[in-house]
Formats: structure tokens, C-alpha cells, sequence
């Protein structure tokens, strides 16, 4: 057994977590899910991570994965989450509800990221590596021969006249009511918009829509290789992990 850690995968739809294996990226415990509060404040969120934590009898360092810009540990924005988020250290939140732990936070679709290129579909892959999360929003994490630029959003670009993730997102398929092939349009339009801009030499499709590769991937286009996230919704929660360790 190797080092242990606790993540948190905190979402606009549901909060995640689990005891890691950081050594072998995996979960030492059943992944727990419950439904994120709405509002999604730091007074309703807070205290549904720490129980997360305890009810998992683990005591240690804990990394939360979070939808947001995070700086110093700090949430610099808010679109998936209640904006009274934009200012507030998640970190030092989630520590003192916790007495004191050590917390790192990280951008969630960053902490997804990580741990399918050290241990998922990424793993050994050098270039540019880019990862595609899409769920309540989509999100982004980009690698340079493994290295991560973090923070990078690229699911708020703008495709058309509309923000990518407002028209291409898993909640914005179910919004509109459209079909798988409706979305993929959207989602392979979005894919172009990005490959102009970084030519990735893999694409790495997460989130929600990774749970079915076989009904998503054979309808996306891309010029560079395209594959489905391996970890499927333990990313987020092994990636938060090795950001704690």
C-alpha cells in the first residue's frame, strides 16, 4: 500500500470523495457522492466536504479539486459554483472546518488532468496533451511534455458568437433537448475552435460524457488523437489527491 491521501472533487452538480493511493492512483475506498447545496456557498459547501472527510475516518492532508480559477489556493471566479466563492481560499476554508489539516486546492478539470496523464490516458504521452472535462460546464487542463499549465478555461472560448460551454456542455445537451448527434455538432465545433489555437498531439475527452465512450467518441472529429479518460469519475478525486501529496 502506498501514501494515502483524501480528495475531494467538489462540482456544480455533485461533491465527490475518497482515500487515495497516490503511489498506484487509486481509490483505497468507495467513492462517495453527494448533491452539491444550492446555493453552492462556501457556508453550504464547506461543511458537506469536511463530513466527506470524517465519515471516511481518514485524518491527513486533503485535496480539493475545485470549479474555478484557483490562485494561492484562492477562488478567483465562478461559473459552476455561487460567486460569494470568488475571494474565498478554498483551502483555508475546507482546513479549519477540518481543525487545521493541510488542504490544497486545485482547478477541477486541472486536478482531472494530472492524474490521467500520470496514471490514465496521458501517461507517457509528450506534447501538448490537452484534456476536455464535460459536465455541469466544460473544462480544460493543459500539458507541455507532462508539465501542466494551469488554469487555462478554454471552455469559456468563444465559438461562434456564444461561450463554448453554454452550448456544448453535458447540462447544455439536456438543456436544449438535444440528440447525441445534435451535441456532437456543437462539441466538434468547439474541438476545431481549440485545435486552432494550441494543435494538440492528443485530446483526452472526460467528465460526465466519459461514463459512455462507445455512444460519445465514435461521433467526435478531431485532427489530432482523440480518446476517452480512463479514470472516468475517479479523476477528479485522484488528481485533488496528488495535489495534496
Amino acid at each position: 500500500m502506498g501514501q494515502q491521501r483524501f480528495g475531494v472533487d467538489i462540482g456544480g452538480t455533485g461533491i465527490k470523495g475518497a482515500i487515495v493511493d497516490i503511489d498506484a492512483g487509486v481509490l483505497v475506498t468507495e467513492r462517495v457522492r453527494v448533491l452539491t447545496p444550492h446555493p453552492a456557498t462556501p457556508e453550504s459547501v464547506v461543511p458537506v466536504v469536511a463530513e466527506l472527510v470524517t465519515n471516511a475516518g481518514y485524518v491527513g492532508d486533503v485535496g480539493c479539486a475545485f470549479p474555478a480559477v484557483i490562485k494561492d489556493g484562492k477562488a478567483c471566479t465562478a461559473a459552476n459554483i455561487d460567486p460569494t466563492w470568488i475571494g474565498t481560499s478554498v483551502a483555508d476554508a475546507v482546513a479549519a472546518r477540518l481543525g487545521g489539516v493541510t488542504v490544497t486546492a486545485i482547478n477541477d478539470a486541472d486536478a482531472a488532468g494530472v492524474a490521467e496523464v500520470r496514471f490514465g490516458a496521458g501517461k507517457g504521452v509528450n506534447g501538448v496533451v490537452v484534456m476536455v472535462t464535460v459536465g455541469t460546464g466544460i473544462g480544460s487542463a493543459v500539458f507541455v511534455d507532462g508539465v501542466l499549465v494551469p488554469n487555462t478555461e478554454l471552455g469559456h472560448l468563444e465559438v461562434d458568437g456564444h461561450v463554448a460551454e453554454h452550448r456544448a456542455s453535458e447540462v447544455a445537451r439536456e438543456e436544449h433537448d438535444l440528440s447525441r448527434k445534435q451535441w456532437a455538432k456543437r462539441f466538434n465545433r468547439y474541438l476545431e475552435v481549440l485545435e486552432a489555437l494550441l494543435w494538440p498531439d492528443l485530446l483526452i475527452i472526460g467528465g460526465g460524457v466519459s461514463k459512455s465512450p462507445d455512444k460519445v467518441m465514435p461521433l467526435l472529429e478531431s485532427r489530432a488523437k482523440i480518446v476517452p479518460a480512463t479514470l472516468a469519475n475517479a479523476a477528479g478525486i485522484i488528481g485533488a489527491a496528488l495535489a495534496a501529496g
